[in-house]
């Protein structure tokens, strides 16, 4: 390629690759049970405090006790990659190697358990609020897997209510945000332009509704009262399934089986999308690792495979079905895409799975991997559902997006 054409193409494909949007990295499969969340939240998308700590926690289940290292990176509110430098953002360094590991104990499948906690005295501080996206390698420097969080300043209150839409249209089956931003004394400067909300439901970082802008002021305060830009359909509450007892059948558990590994045979679950609404507990798509017997479930939880089933329907047939939940990440690959019997008339899937508690659920996804929530399961204004707001704030002039607030809201008290 002669040199002009070869600038011409680096000028040109250079801004692309500063400024597209990082997707997070899902890791192979003997790396299991990724739980990623802040020092006291029992969730998998890290909220923190300026100051508060993360943790991670991975298995790696084969066996060789590989040393594996961390490098975190800052981010503008999109994903794309912020203009700071490390010393910028963070005190101290990072390319260090997770110290903090124990091998499995009286269990069927090896595995050793990895934790990291940041901030640690390597890393000692990160110095601004905004996106951050944790990097975990091997010890070739092979990229293994990533995980996205987040850290706020508390400048900001952040009012969140959840109403029922008012689109006569889907008022049975969506629920709506709306938000009051009271600035608290700060100069908010140009707030259409330099204040963007991002809206979470169940801690699903995927299906977020993003860069919402506010609709109108209301004296220093920001309001935003949209009915179809911060709406989010409804969906049903989560199937579940508790194993933290493998010798005998327990909740949502029909049978098991001993071979290699327990394996759990769960009760075959049928589609919910033309049933009535019904109301039962669940943990939003969560999980949590538990085994009756153990005194520390990190080492001592089992893995065990655990066998989805679910009848067939004329509306869904022909798509690719998936398991979905928190214990990959909402992850869509193939280990979750489940195989369509038809003398059975059922789908079945197989995932291994370390004992505990569980909330999944099936979707369906088609050829560009758009997630359909409620072809299966439905969507409901009733759902009790769980939302996360972060407000993000880039001064005139500034070089990075800060988070200056966070709020929470429930649709379990949910109003017209």
């Amino acid at each position: 390629m002669p040199l002009k054409s070869c600038i011409n193409f680096i000028i040109f494909i250079l801004p692309i690759f500063l400024f597209a949007q990082v997707e997070e990295i899902n890791p192979p499969d003997y790396i299991k049970t990724v739980n990623f969340g802040g020092d006291t939240e029992e969730t998998q998308l890290p909220i923190i405090s300026y100051g508060d700590y993360v943790n991670l926690e991975f298995d790696a289940l084969n066996g060789n006790e590989e040393d594996y290292y961390y490098k975190i990176k800052h981010f503008n509110f999109d994903w794309t990659p912020s203009v700071l430098v490390q010393s910028e953002y963070m005190e101290g360094f990072d390319n260090q190697r997770i110290r903090n590991y124990e091998n499995s104990f009286n269990t069927f499948q090896m595995f050793s358990h990895y934790r990291l906690t940041i901030p640690n005295k390597d890393t000692r501080r990160l110095k601004v609020s905004g996106n951050y996206m944790l990097y975990i390698y091997d010890n070739q420097g092979e990229l293994i897997f990533t995980r996205k969080f987040m850290v706020y300043e508390d400048k900001v209150g952040v009012g969140v209510a959840v109403k029922r839409s008012r689109d006569i249209k889907v008022i049975e089956s969506k629920q709506r945000v709306e938000l009051l931003v009271a600035s608290n004394g700060m100069q908010l400067n140009n707030p259409y332009q330099t204040v963007k909300a991002v809206i979470i439901q169940n801690n699903n970082l995927k299906s977020a509704i993003k860069n919402i802008k506010p609709q109108y002021t209301l004296g220093s305060d920001l309001v935003y009262k949209y009915d179809s830009e911060t709406s989010f359909g409804g969906g049903n509450e989560y199937f579940y399934f508790e194993n933290k007892d493998v010798r005998r059948a327990s909740n949502g558990v029909q049978y098991i089986e001993l071979n290699d590994l327990y394996e759990n045979f769960l009760f075959t679950n049928a589609s919910r999308a033309n049933q009535p609404y019904t109301y039962y507990p669940d943990i939003n798509g969560n999980f949590l690792v538990n085994n009756i017997d153990a005194a520390n479930n990190n080492v001592e939880a089992d893995y065990v495979w655990v066998h989805f089933s679910l009848v067939g329907a004329d509306h869904f047939k022909n798509k690719n079905i998936h398991v979905y939940g928190s214990f990959n990440n909402y992850a869509i690959d193939d280990s979750t895409l489940m195989t369509y019997n038809a003398e059975r008339n059922v789908f079945t899937a197989a995932l291994l799975l370390k004992q505990g508690f569980y909330n999944y659920k099936y979707v369906a996804v088609d050829s560009n991997n758009n997630v359909n929530e409620g072809l299966i399961s439905g969507n409901f204004w009733q759902t009790e559902n769980s939302y996360k707001v972060l407000i993000y704030y880039r001064e005139l002039g500034a070089r990075y997006d800060r988070i200056i607030g966070f709020g929470e809201g429930n649709s379990v008290n949910i109003t017209n």
